[in-house]
């Protein structure tokens, strides 16, 4: 049996495990990453997202910070906003029922900003979100929802950042390496046992940090967890998120934590693979809804679609989409609102019928009750208050009144040809149950103590998200954790050579 030993190992090669593996390293240790895909499919979630960073900033001066090359012209046609402390551990608490631990909350929230800086500083370049967090509306942009940055080249561009980065510190990668339990030493943990080509290696260290991610592509866990017709669901990101580290840590006395029957779940692409694919992450995105209606296979509405800004509803519509009868909808736009869908809405294998009357839209929809159909719309656009005037970069309380289901913003009718629908099904990002951490990212056991040697960051983490998620969250929880992880392990090994 073959032996390697460093100070720390990762598990997971996104955004939380590379985090913590330069974290790990820039404070002296020596660090092995173990990455269960080839190296082809490596980058986790993480390179599946938008590469959006959710953090705390007060106005331009903290974003040209961030962004130093922002031009004159972007300067003079953009409302960059703010977006505080208290707005962001509002956020966190709303949209979640406030049953996130408020400690996680308070780390997240007041390192965020830190963090970025941090990830900037070792070679992640950041630019401005137009297009999809401020529309431009009368030649001026306003940004919506939280959201300023993300990383250059989406999630894609962020782990590519992330990989050179680790290549210069000399931070070694395995790839088709999958860890199957943690072994024991008199300290706490002294490694992670792997099969490798069949075989069953031993990687000795001092400490591990678990980041690679939940049990969204494990279809035997999704529905026992999240419940009947979850193995149905589509998985947006990677398929090698099985809930190995989670498993591996229970087997060695953590704690569970969080909701386990929630999930990140949108609506997606009816007809998507059932994998994400790294080559093109967003195709299946259908993120353009706020501007439409949705109606189920009865012909019916379901649920608020301008409830809220995207940011606050996509994560938990799929679970809505899913319940519907035959576990997909329709979304139905005109051509007011077709400049503003987003880009994903022109991939090739899109779900997609178009028309010039609705009666032969809902025809060529084929799975949907044509008399009730006709009925909704004719319902919907009699109930929309026209005398708030339009605007995509706010919630513009342009409404209905009188519907059992009323839309709150965004209500224009659907009334001016030619029409577009789209089907959607549900599609599922992460898994909100996992292990419980501390604010040092140290696993706990069940009288939360911290198990020695032990650490935890990215979607693996439980207490974060209930019901929904602010969006971008992710990478800003992953990132931060990941950071935390790697110092506080360098840490733990410092300790334990002194001693």
């Amino acid at each position: 049996m073959t032996t390697n030993t460093y100070d720390v190992i990762t598990l997971g090669s996104g955004n939380a495990a590379l985090s913590a593996a330069l974290s790990a390293r820039e404070n002296g240790a020596s660090v092995l990453v173990l990455e269960r895909a080839p190296e082809a499919k490596r980058g986790g979630n993480s390179a599946f997202t938008g590469g959006g960073m959710r953090m705390v900033y007060n106005g331009l001066e903290d974003i040209r910070k961030i962004v130093p090359d922002l031009s004159d012209d972007e300067i003079a046609r953009t409302d960059f906003g703010s977006y505080t402390r208290e707005q962001y551990l509002d956020d966190l608490g709303n949209l979640t029922q406030y049953y996130i631990d408020p400690d996680l909350a308070e780390t997240i929230v007041d390192n965020s900003t830190d963090t970025v800086h941090w990830l900037r500083q070792r070679g992640i370049r950041f630019v401005p979100n137009y297009g999809r967090q401020a529309y431009n509306v009368n030649g001026r942009f306003k940004f919506w929802g939280g959201l300023v940055i993300f990383a250059n080249g989406g999630g894609k561009g962020l782990m590519d950042s992330h990989f050179k980065v680790a290549e210069k510190e000399g931070i070694p990668i395995r790839y088709n390496t999958r860890a199957v339990s943690l072994i024991r030493s008199r300290t706490g943990v002294g490694g992670v046992r792997a099969i490798v080509d069949g075989t069953e290696v031993e990687f000795h260290s001092r400490a591990v940090v678990l980041a690679c991610g939940g049990f969204e592509a494990n279809r035997e866990m999704r529905t026992r967890y999240l419940g009947p017709g979850w193995e149905i669901a589509k998985v947006r990101g990677t398929r090698y998120n099985t809930g190995d580290g989670i498993q591996m840590a229970l087997d060695h006395g953590a704690q569970s934590y969080g909701q386990w029957s929630g999930c990140h779940s949108v609506a997606w692409e009816r007809y998507a693979t059932d994998f994400g694919e790294v080559e093109t992450p967003h195709a299946g995105y259908r993120h353009s809804y706020p501007f439409s209606i949705m109606v189920n296979s009865e012909g019916k509405r379901f649920l608020d679609e301008g409830a809220d800004f995207r940011n606050y509803t996509y994560a938990k519509y799929g679970r809505v989409v899913l319940q519907q009868p035959g576990s997909f909808a329709w979304q139905i736009f005109d051509a007011q609102v077709k400049p503003l869908l987003r880009d994903e809405y022109k991939a090739r294998g899109a779900a997609k019928v178009q028309a010039d009357t609705l009666e032969e839209l809902v025809e060529r929809m084929q799975d949907v009750n044509p008399a009730n159909f006709l009925a909704t719309v004719r319902e919907y656009n009699a109930a929309v208050q026209s005398d708030a005037p339009f605007d995509p970069n706010s919630k513009d309380g342009r409404a209905t009144t009188g519907l059992a289901i009323n839309k709150t913003n965004w209500a224009n009718t659907i009334s001016v040809p030619p029409y577009e629908a789209y089907s959607v099904g549900c599609g599922i990002t992460f898994t909100f149950g996992g292990l419980k951490i501390d604010t040092n990212a140290q696993v706990l056991d069940i009288e939360d103590k911290p198990l020695p040697g032990l650490y935890a960051a990215g979607e693996l983490v439980g207490g974060l998200y209930y019901f929904n998620y602010p969006g971008s969250t992710g990478l800003m929880a992953g990132a931060v954790f990941g950071r935390i992880a790697g110092r506080e392990a360098a840490a733990f090994v410092a300790e334990r050579k002194a001693a």
